[in-house]
């Protein structure tokens, strides 16, 4: 990721301060007040199961409103215009509901703490402890980005010192996590999720009053980047040339399906907070209820890169030291008046945070559930368990420092995340639908199938893309074939290797196979259950129709 340009300097005073002073003060409080409750491993890790889940949604969408989602989708938008809106209603909506829908139910009666401790129950240890490492592994690498994202920006805006940008962050998300546990991240994520809208609504109202209106930022657009600048499918023919570097196919196959599914579906950071939710019910409605301000999300971060692009015509372009990077931040400093700029530091600085904490509170969860205490401290006491997940989280909070300088080397937030999530989310997403849909799939399939599925990703980026053996034109159009190359060679080899060893016993396939029930399936609907807004069947398919409405003035 480029730096953000030197003359970058918001014009903030003592109030814009004082503002971000009293959230880091409430950020602390409700850890604090969170400790209370924490007595338990259970309660550290998962909220002793016992969140509501409009709690839990807004934590769930809250989770991904880090670095990628603020700067780097309005830096598409800025760079690539509408196409932006497939990383929401294509990229998140669909596979947020398959995950409500079809897979909770399967992670939540399994009474799992993670997702790896799902492929134990599934597979065997040898697909839990590889699925383990991969995941703590990519944690701290995604943390690392929102905390680098985070220190770039405050040092551009506010002209603190990168380290201590670093340091600072890095403090409160420790402290928070440490104290209040799992509790503590969700409740600030609510938080931080109320933040992060009162920061981008007031820029992108000014943003589109400044162009003159939607009318006006069109015609703008149209009259400099052309008509497909405006349309979500304009150029992505097979064989057409397009800025995106990628046709509908890919993007349908790549970024709908593999990457999508792979990410919404097996990422822990994001559910880790539906399983805190008190039962199946409010666990299937957490991704279901996050779906709809994720619709709707993308206005705010796409209409400002839009702005952007109309106001500073040479952002991006070659010779200007400004990159696409800097689009939030150059109409933060256009348009915002003191005060209204405090709360949207504050907002960048909260969407940081709640990247970095999700990440943080899920590598300590599956450092300590599935390694620590299954393979190097078994039966240890529950008390002892606790402590090592506080000492884990300041563990990780250090290395998320170290690994946030990895980010420095790549040239756009979002095209490196996706690279990550290609790698590691992909062949884990591959394990889990064969696993969950096919009773036969062995117990040995598991591990071959994320090894190679990682490996294949790995070789078609780091070798087919990058020692140009086949010419494909941007890094994100590669992550697309790479998730999908990982896909494919991840479900060849479970099927190959399936042929040739022993599948799991039938008995103990029972919850964990799509068609199979365990003893506990008939649980008790929750109180209230009946009434429309409880159905998580109706709120996923509302969810789908509305993001596909949202696709029409898109479309032509």
């Amino acid at each position: 990721m480029h730096y953000l340009a030197e003359g970058l300097r918001l014009p903030t005073n003592g109030l814009d301060y004082t503002i971000l002073a009293i959230y880091f003060v409430v950020v602390l409080g409700i850890g604090f007040a969170a400790r209370a409750s924490v007595k338990t491993s259970l309660d550290f890790f998962l909220s002793g199961r016992s969140l509501p889940a409009w709690v839990t949604g807004l934590a769930f969408v809250a989770a991904n409103l880090g670095a990628t989602e603020i700067l780097g989708m309005a830096a598409t938008g800025a760079q690539y215009g509408v196409a932006v809106v497939h990383w929401y209603w294509i990229g998140a909506i669909p596979a947020m509901v398959f995950l409500g829908l079809v897979m909770m139910p399967f992670y939540y009666r399994s009474k799992v703490r993670s997702v790896p401790e799902f492929l134990l129950q599934r597979f065997d240890k040898s697909a839990h402890l590889l699925s383990s490492v991969l995941f703590a592994f990519a944690a701290i690498l995604i943390a690392g980005v929102n905390l680098y994202a985070l220190s770039i920006v405050v040092e551009a805006l506010l002209g603190w010192p990168q380290w201590v940008a670093i340091v600072v962050a890095g403090l409160f998300v420790l402290v928070y996590i440490t104290i209040g546990g799992l509790s503590s991240a969700i409740y600030n994520e609510v938080l931080q999720f109320f933040v992060i809208l009162a920061a981008l609504i007031p820029l992108t109202l000014l943003g589109l009053k400044r162009v003159g209106g939607w009318d006006g930022l069109t015609g703008s657009l149209e009259k400099s980047h052309g008509s497909d600048f405006l349309s979500a499918w304009g150029g992505t023919g097979i064989g057409d040339a397009n800025p995106l570097g990628a046709n509908w196919l890919t993007i349908i196959l790549g970024l709908g399906f593999v990457l999508s599914f792979g990410y919404w579906t097996t990422n822990f950071a994001e559910v880790q907070r539906a399983l805190s939710a008190k039962n199946l019910s409010a666990a299937q409605r957490t991704p279901l209820i996050a779906a709809f301000p994720k619709i709707f999300i993308v206005f705010l971060v796409m209409i400002p890169g839009l702005v952007a692009a109309v106001l500073v015509p040479k952002i991006g372009t070659p010779g200007s030291d400004l990159t696409y990077n800097d689009a939030i931040p150059l109409l933060m400093q256009e348009l915002l008046p003191n005060g209204v700029l405090g709360i949207a530091v504050t907002g960048l600085l909260a969407a940081f945070m709640a990247g970095m904490a999700a990440n943080v509170s899920s590598f300590n969860t599956v450092f300590t559930t599935d390694i620590w205490a299954r393979y190097v401290k078994k039966d240890q006491p529950d008390a002892y368990y606790l402590r090592f997940g506080r000492l884990i989280t300041a563990i990780g909070v250090l290395a998320s420092i170290g690994t946030a300088f990895i980010a420095a080397s790549f040239s756009n937030i979002m095209s490196y995340l996706q690279t990550l999530f290609s790698f590691f989310n992909v062949p884990m997403f591959v394990v889990f639908i064969i696993g969950m849909f096919w009773k036969r799939a062995s117990m040995k399939s598991g591990v071959w199938g994320l090894v190679a599925g990682t490996t294949a990703a790995m070789v078609n980026y780091f070798v087919i893309y990058k020692q140009g053996i086949i010419d494909i034109p941007t890094d994100q159009g590669a992550n697309f074939v790479s998730a999908i190359v990982g896909f494919v060679a991840g479900a060849v080899v479970m099927v190959a290797v399936t042929l040739f060893t022993a599948p799991k016993p039938e008995a103990e396939l029972a919850g964990l196979v799509y068609g199979t029930e365990s003893p506990d399936a008939a649980e008790a609907p929750a109180e209230g259950d009946s009434v429309w807004y409880r159905k998580p069947a109706l709120l996923g398919w509302g969810a789908i129709v509305l993001a596909a409405l949202c696709y029409v003035p898109y479309s032509f």
